[in-house]
């Protein structure tokens, strides 16, 4: 009896194992820790990267096997994950009478506390003695809002604000501070220095105005024939839509276009019988026209 009334409270508090993406707390369970062996790593057993976990419960059930004058000392026990000591030990102590084969069931509530706080579980017993069939599970609870960044919805939320860098672009690169720059200015100004200083002979001053003069043409021949493209261009644009305009209205007003009503036209001969009677008239011409031409060949000879 004792035993049904520890199932029935194991199954009222134990929700079942599952997730949600809804920033409403959810409660969850591991599997059997205890199903390697006596030891076993919290890594291995809890949910892992889901931050705000607590774990608030243990439950156990396992089989002693011991000397029935002898009393054994069973522990089942989390270290912290500092190494300080224990998280949680519970201890179960078999005194002398009894029976070996005795399996014991229990529900362990515990302080909600964060995963990272439990370190690695163990089952250790003290005395001449053992355990069989040993089953550990743990209760926790998540809760998705411990960080409040996960959801607008949760208390504490800050609306992330974009970081804008500020970058000097003087202090990138200026061009005024390249040496080169500055060579090169530099050089024209001591060329144009040079020029303005230089006196030009009367031949040297009309190959410059020639050329100068060379140059104007140039440019004017480049002008013009920009200008002759422009209007080439516009009367190609200009001729192109109107082509366009007229295959549009003649593929609307096309012949192509009209429906002959109608369909198909079904044949309308109909013969009343499957025989058709011998014609005699033509059979007394093709006899004449036989006759005469024997006749015709008699004549020959």
């Amino acid at each position: 009896m004792l035993k049904k009334k520890l199932l029935l409270a194991l199954v009222a508090l134990l929700p079942s194992y599952s997730y949600s993406d809804s920033i409403v707390p959810y409660y969850g369970q591991t599997g059997n820790a205890a199903l390697g062996g006596n030891t076993w790593s919290m890594d291995n057993i809890l949910p892992g990267n889901v931050p705000g976990l607590d774990i608030n419960g243990v439950l156990y059930n396992y089989t002693i096997q011991k000397p029935t004058d002898e009393s054994v000392s069973v522990h089942i026990q989390n270290e912290r994950a500092n190494g300080n000591g224990y998280i949680f030990r519970e201890t179960d102590d078999w005194l002398p009478g009894s029976l070996a084969g005795t399996r014991i069931n229990k529900v362990v509530p515990v302080v909600p506390s964060n995963r990272e706080l439990w370190g690695d579980g163990s089952i250790e017993v003290d005395g001449n003695g053992s355990v069989t069939d040993p089953r550990v599970v743990y209760t926790y609870k998540v809760d998705p809002c411990y960080n409040p960044q996960f959801d607008p919805n949760c208390p504490g939320y800050v609306k992330p604000m974009p970081t804008i860098i500020e970058v000097d672009v003087d202090s990138l690169y200026n061009v005024m501070n390249d040496e080169n720059v500055d060579l090169e200015q530099e050089v024209k100004e001591d060329t144009y220095e040079d020029e303005d200083k230089k006196e030009l002979s009367e031949e040297e001053k009309k190959e410059k105005q020639k050329k100068e003069e060379e140059k104007k043409k140039e440019r004017l021949e480049k002008a013009l024939a920009a200008a002759d493209n422009s209007a080439l261009f516009a009367q190609a644009l200009a001729n192109s839509q109107m082509l366009s305009t007229m295959n549009l209205a003649v593929n609307m007003n096309s012949y192509y276009t009209a429906s002959i009503p109608g369909g198909s036209y079904n044949d309308s001969v109909v013969l009343v019988d499957k025989q058709i009677p011998e014609n005699k008239r033509g059979l007394r011409n093709g006899l004449a026209q036989q006759l005469l031409h024997e006749k015709m060949v008699d004549m020959q000879y």
